[in-house]
């Protein structure tokens, strides 16, 4: 069967996440109903990193096996219109070989979280960014942050209900930038690595978020992740602002998108 790569982008908030759900709206539920308007009895779709509820993609990537030997271009245009209304788009799609695999064969996954300070609610950014209300200071932020590079055993930064075989990952990246921001601030925080365990993302910025708040003090963090307990971990921070923004892959899969 044909293996094609699909890259999605999404707005988290109506869906309980990725994986597919019986009783509840997903993401992966989505594109394979759309896939069935296509062909029947396509088998179910593998995607580079499963996001939770609320979670949102910019650079989501999946495979999907099919019967007919479709031109990539007509495929993404056939699923978009099937997927329709839902905020899905499959943004490109690209014939792979067929032991190539979203998930086990990506090298990298890279997300931003996007974070505004300011007093007054968000309109146009409500469920697209984490609101908090206080100023935050970036240098704080990013000094706390400078302790999480490398290679560590995160329990503090997991979730209780983590799955994963072992905590110890390498976060190859956390950049932390302030944007332009006409009221209050806007803060972008960059993180790469291999894989990430559950909660992981949102614990760290939410952590984070309490360096630059003034209630911790950069140090802090060092002391909470040497401490593997996740009752050390600050808040852990809404899904709002999370995307997952591009995987990485041995060689490029998109080379129009």
């Amino acid at each position: 069967m044909p293996r094609y790569a699909l890259l999605i982008e999404y707005d988290g908030r109506p869906f309980a996440g990725w994986q597919r759900q019986a009783d509840q709206p997903s993401v992966q539920g989505a594109i394979e109903a759309a896939l069935a308007r296509l062909e029947p009895g396509v088998p179910s779709i593998a995607a580079a990193g499963r996001t939770d509820a609320g979670v949102h993609a910019t650079g989501q990537v999946a495979q999907c096996d099919m019967s007919r030997d479709w031109d990539p271009f007509r495929l993404s245009e056939a699923l978009n219109y099937h997927l329709k209304p839902a905020p899905v788009a499959i943004v490109a799609a690209a014939r792979v070989a067929e032991d190539w695999h979203a998930r086990f064969s990506a090298l990298e996954r890279q997300y931003v979280f996007r974070l505004i300070a300011r007093r007054a609610p968000l309109t146009h950014d409500a469920g697209k960014a984490w609101h908090v209300k206080n100023r935050l200071d970036l240098q704080a932020m990013r000094e706390g942050a400078a302790h999480l590079l490398g290679r560590h055993d995160f329990t503090t930064f997991r979730a209780t209900i983590c799955q994963a075989a072992s905590p110890v990952k390498t976060l190859d990246e956390i950049t932390i930038e302030e944007l332009p921001c006409a009221h209050g601030q806007e803060f972008r925080v960059f993180l790469r690595a291999r894989s990430v365990l559950h909660n992981q993302v949102r614990s760290i910025v939410g952590t984070l978020e309490r360096v630059g708040a003034g209630s911790w003090v950069p140090a802090d963090v060092k002391h909470a992740l040497e401490a593997r307990d996740r009752a050390a971990c600050g808040p852990v921070c809404p899904p709002d602002g999370l995307y997952l923004s591009h995987v990485v892959y041995p060689s490029p899969v998109f080379r129009d998108a």
